[in-house]
């Protein structure tokens, strides 16, 4: 408390303008610490927010995916998904589509595993025939696939209206948004944190929330704090025309040991090789041999007959070593904040993990967004890695 009495706001510096930074630092406007709003302001490297992986997903929410800890923040976030505040965006952020997964007859021992996972997250999934799947995609071929699985409850997101949403909420609680200011140096002074950005400009924060993506680790290492052991991997996908009149409804359809999946996108087909190449943090381009691979594995099982990539691009989704998000202060400096390892579900989870990262800045524990949610915190923390 200043002189005179007046409370100073608890100052936050959120560093990534990805899905992960912008959630964090919406939920973190949203707080109020020992009567006043905390203030928030985040910085992103490039010159445009959500430049590299948010930019580049599939956009598709599936219950049955991720680690465990990571399904328990996809069930927090749907309320968020399916009823975001009118405040924030214009039109649903949600449209329904099917996922169907499928396999050939050598992998039944991955269809029964796949059943037994996906039956504990999702009572939708559900075994279907064969002639059932190709009635809902055509192209699948008969003499490839004998086992096909369904899921409901899935859904496209539009990654660009939920990803504004929270920026639209951080800018109208007074956030502030710093494009091109990456940080080039963070330390202590005086119980608070500096942080340095590239052309000279210091700014002061109680909190820093590390939400920097493949770029964690490195974040880290300028504030002194260990590594987590991120590992970004690299995953290629492209576009290819549709000759179907009505593919623009079918279910994404994916192999049931990842090797591939085809999402129909209005006239187009996105598809990937699913692939999962380590590589250090950068701005992630497609190779050629990957893209080859995508239409070998998908002209095998399907008759897309894929001849012609319209577009192509790739993007790191970043894992820890158990494959789980880490959300939380550091044990060792609780007053630096992690919030990375989304690998692949940061889109779907991003409410959730943004509010847990406020929840714990603000009260130390998980608030009413997670009271019926069976929420493994410590399969969430940094403290595993310590």
């Amino acid at each position: 408390m200043a002189a005179g009495g007046t409370v100073l706001a608890m100052r936050a510096v959120v560093i990534g303008g990805g899905i992960a930074g912008v959630s964090a630092a919406h939920a973190l406007s949203e707080v109020v610490v020992d009567g006043a709003s905390v203030d928030v302001t985040l910085v992103e490297a490039e010159k445009a927010l959500a430049h590299h992986t948010t930019g580049r997903s599939a956009a598709q929410l599936i219950l049955n995916y991720g680690a465990d800890p990571v399904r328990a923040l996809t069930r927090a976030s749907l309320g968020f998904l399916h009823r975001p505040p009118e405040s924030l965006v214009d039109h649903p952020l949600l449209d329904a589509r099917d996922v169907l997964t499928v396999a050939t007859a050598d992998r039944n021992d991955s269809v029964e595993r796949f059943l037994a996972e996906g039956l504990a997250t999702n009572p939708e999934i559900r075994e279907i025939p064969i002639a059932d799947a190709r009635e809902l995609f055509p192209p699948l071929r008969p003499d490839w696939a004998t086992r096909a699985i369904l899921e409901r409850d899935s859904y496209d997101i539009d990654v660009g209206g939920l990803h504004q949403a929270f920026v639209r909420g951080l800018r109208a609680n007074g956030g502030t948004v710093r494009l091109t200011a990456p940080v080039v140096g963070m330390e202590r002074r005086s119980g608070r944190w500096t942080v340095t950005l590239a052309d000279g400009e210091e700014l002061t924060g109680d909190v820093v929330v590390n939400a920097a993506g493949a770029w964690g680790d490195v974040v880290a290492a300028l504030a002194g704090i260990a590594p987590v052991g991120l590992q970004p991997m690299r995953r290629t996908a492209f576009m290819t025309p549709s000759r179907y009149d009505d593919s623009s409804g079918w279910p994404l359809v994916a192999d049931v040991d990842h090797n591939w999946y085809v999402k129909p996108d209005g006239s187009q087909f996105l598809c990937s090789p699913a692939d999962e190449q380590p590589s250090e943090p950068c701005d992630a381009r497609p190779e050629e041999i990957d893209v080859a691979l995508a239409i070998d594995r998908i002209n095998t099982a399907t008759t897309l007959d894929i001849r012609h990539v319209a577009s192509s691009w790739a993007g790191l989704r970043t894992f820890t070593t158990d494959r789980s998000m880490v959300i939380g202060p550091e044990p060792a400096e609780p007053s630096f904040v992690w919030c990375v390892g989304q690998g692949g579900t940061g889109i779907q989870t991003a409410p959730a993990a943004g509010r847990l990262v406020a929840d714990l800045v603000a009260g130390g524990e998980p608030g009413a967004m997670f009271a019926d949610i069976d929420l493994d915190l410590p399969g969430l923390l940094p403290d595993r890695f310590r």
